[in-house]
């Protein structure tokens, strides 16, 4: 059985992959489309990355991984958790404890605990697992960080690498944030690959290369063709370290993928102002607060507080009439409620994959619509409702910062929701992101319950 490599290139839309690889400007990219197999796969939702990465690495939806958008309110410890809209929503919701919230506390307490990761899955099964900034990471090893005196320890795979601030081993990789503009953290992630390779240091790598995203967020989906030549250069240098590209695949199997989409903004709305007349949580709290409006990109929840006396419907309403919604989501009983337009669909789960509705089915168009839409209303870390933005709009951050005149994700969109799925020497590329992980455990042979009873 061959090891096993799975490359995330976070933010990657199909048509971009599909155009590099026919190009020629992604050659190692193109390398293993050639000796491998291709599809479009689907995103969960809300399609953001700490929501996806968490879907990639658990194979779960967020109703069972518990990780609910980029930013949320946590009701227990009535506060906004912030996982990194932007710089200005960091500094908004304060700084250090933000991040700390997207570096230990989103693997070590947020991340639902039944719900085993795959570097938890195969670890109790004796593989070495190995994970380069991948950010869900939750495994099994103490890890003590790089500055142990500002970052607590993590628990990650046997060989964590993240963003140099935990090194399992000393590679002689360079600072990772010094110029993401120029892609400098997927050249950390190079260096840190080559090592590994060079070594075999593992069963298992995730390969995550976070900097296209970046830059489509900066210059939109369709000015990225640098930011992936360079990701392309990242992925080469694992050719490199094997001997070539034929050496490689004769070592491994390889899973490539993204997390989600991307589209164009051209301009951006504040959600909060669709509750204007209600008493608002700010960034560091109020105890006599109504709503809550946790919004980063192009989706957004709203938590109806103890204060409230507004029912969750005339919320929906309020949310509906703003300029810049496109839909809007809540549940109501056992049914999940769709918004859109001024027409209504209702729908629950019926026998096993089976739906029941009422009202317009063709209201959730979108891919796998239906089963994203009920799983993210199904996280008891959601809002009460979840609020998605028209076509080219994005929803401003705590910080009131968002990506207009770049790109975007986070909605059911499809151009938010597809993803290219590559698979070489392993099963065939698997339809959904939820996906990846089970076919990487049965890749392997070994059962989630090996986790679980570990």
């Amino acid at each position: 059985m061959k090891k096993l490599v799975l490359i995330v290139i976070d933010g990657l839309t199909p048509a971009a992959f599909e155009e590099a690889v026919e190009s020629g400007r992604a050659p190692a990219l193109a390398f293993l489309a050639e000796h491998g197999e291709y599809g479009r796969a689907v995103s969960t939702f809300p399609s953001l990355t700490p929501v996806c990465l968490a879907s990639i690495a658990t194979g779960a939806h967020p109703d069972a991984h518990l990780i609910p958008h980029l930013v949320w309110y946590h009701r227990a410890e009535r506060r906004y958790v912030e996982y990194g809209s932007s710089f200005g929503a960091l500094r908004a919701a304060g700084t250090r404890r933000s991040i700390r919230d997207a570096v230990i506390h989103m693997n070590r307490d947020h991340l639902a605990r039944e719900t085993p990761t795959m570097f938890e899955t195969l670890e109790a099964a004796g593989l070495t697992t190995a994970a380069v900034n991948m950010t869900c990471y939750r495994g099994t090893t103490r890890h003590r960080s790089t500055v142990p005196g500002v970052m607590p320890d993590a628990y990650g795979p046997k060989r964590f690498y993240y963003f140099n601030l935990f090194e399992s081993d000393r590679t002689g990789a360079p600072l990772a944030v010094k110029a993401r503009m120029l892609g400098s953290v997927d050249a950390y992630a190079a260096m840190v690959g080559r090592w590994l390779v060079t070594r075999d240091g593992f069963e298992f790598l995730v390969f995550y290369l976070p900097d296209y995203d970046f830059a489509s967020h900066l210059h939109g989906p369709e000015g990225t063709r640098a930011a992936l030549a360079r990701s392309d250069a990242a992925v080469g240098a694992l050719f490199d370290a094997a001997g070539g590209g034929d050496a490689f695949l004769e070592r491994y199997a390889v899973v490539v993928c993204s997390d989600h989409g991307q589209t164009p903004v051209s301009r951006g709305v504040p959600l909060e102002a669709a509750f204007a007349d209600f008493r608002l949580l700010p960034a560091r709290g109020a105890a006599d607060a109504e709503v809550a409006v946790a919004a980063s990109n192009r989706v957004g929840m709203v938590y109806r507080l103890p204060a409230c006396r507004t029912d969750v419907r005339e919320l929906a309403a309020r949310a509906e009439r703003l300029p810049g919604t496109e839909a809007v989501l809540f549940r109501e009983g056992t049914e999940a409620v769709v918004r859109r337009g001024g027409e209504e669909l209702r729908f629950a789960r019926d026998e096993g994959d089976r739906w029941r509705w009422s009202g317009d089915e063709g209201l959730l168009p979108e891919p796998n619509a239906w089963e994203r839409v009920w799983a993210a209303l199904g996280n008891p870390n959601a809002g009460e409702l979840i609020v998605t933005a028209a076509p080219e709009v994005a929803f401003a951050d705590l910080g009131r910062r968002h990506h207009a005149g770049g790109g975007s994700h986070g909605s059911l969109a499809a151009g938010d929701s597809l993803v290219p799925m590559v698979t070489v020497g392993t099963a065939a590329p698997p339809r959904r992101i939820v996906d990846v992980a089970p076919l990487v455990t049965q890749h392997f042979g070994v059962s989630v319950a090996t986790a679980r009873a570990a």
